[in-house]
């Protein structure tokens, strides 16, 4: 897998550490309802992205989402918009083993898979909606590739730094994303602060306080302040 310094920056925060510093640059922040359809699983990517739309009649083209696996590399999760249907997949078994072979990191679609025990053996990841069995050929065709799409609300364009796990779903613009890190390292260290501070016996209610966790620095040296105090 080639290295990329943000993506393992990346891939030491959970969803909801980034969407957390989302929170706090005012960008739009995690969402749920799009999870692993088979066991424990978290991917982080540059996203490529896939948009589908309702089948009409005229000429058959490429396969849905074929083009973009051909595109992707061992650094990419692929992005597919379906608006969120669950009546017809949008991934399969074909793709998966594409995509694994390729190098692909996972799928994040919004909308369902089927072939997920093919998924599984591949053990390539797969985040969806849920799986149904009914085939996307007659159903659904191709809107676009590489451009800008919709994900349970979230834009998400081609590049753009994709975080699921089993909690949920984050997209950080590309942009934003050194920014982003930076919030989420320091928001990852202070939760790690107040969780040791409990495992060592101190109450609930001193060493938990949503200021706290804001990262306000005034708390921060009032705490410091009175662990001074009690030396």
């Amino acid at each position: 897998m080639s290295n990329s310094p943000l993506l393992d920056r990346f891939a030491a925060f959970g969803s909801a550490a980034v969407s957390d510093a989302l929170d706090q640059l005012a960008l739009p922040a995690g969402v749920g309802g799009i999870r692993p359809v088979w066991g424990p699983a978290a991917v982080v990517g540059f996203a490529v992205t896939v948009g589908l739309e309702p089948r009409i009649d005229g000429p058959a083209g490429a396969h849905i989402a074929a083009t973009a696996i051909e595109t992707a590399d061992d650094q990419s999760v692929i992005v597919v918009d379906n608006q969120g249907r669950t009546d017809v997949s949008c991934w399969g078994g074909i793709l998966s083993l594409g995509a694994a072979r390729r190098g692909a990191r996972g799928v994040v679609a919004d909308g369902v898979c089927r072939d997920v025990a093919e998924a599984r053996e591949l053990g390539f990841p797969v985040f969806s909606r849920g799986a149904v069995p009914a085939t996307a050929r007659g159903r659904l065709q191709q809107r676009s590739t590489g451009e800008p799409v919709t994900v349970a609300g979230l834009t998400v364009e081609q590049g753009d730094v994709v975080v699921a796990d089993e909690t949920g779903l984050v997209v950080v613009p590309r942009e934003r994303a050194e920014e982003v890190a930076e919030i989420a390292t320091a928001i990852v260290a202070r939760e790690q602060a107040i969780a040791d501070e409990v495992r060592a016996g101190a109450p609930l209610s001193h060493a938990m306080h949503d200021a706290r966790l804001a990262g306000e620095a005034m708390h921060d040296a009032r705490l410091a302040g009175e662990k001074e105090s009690a030396r």
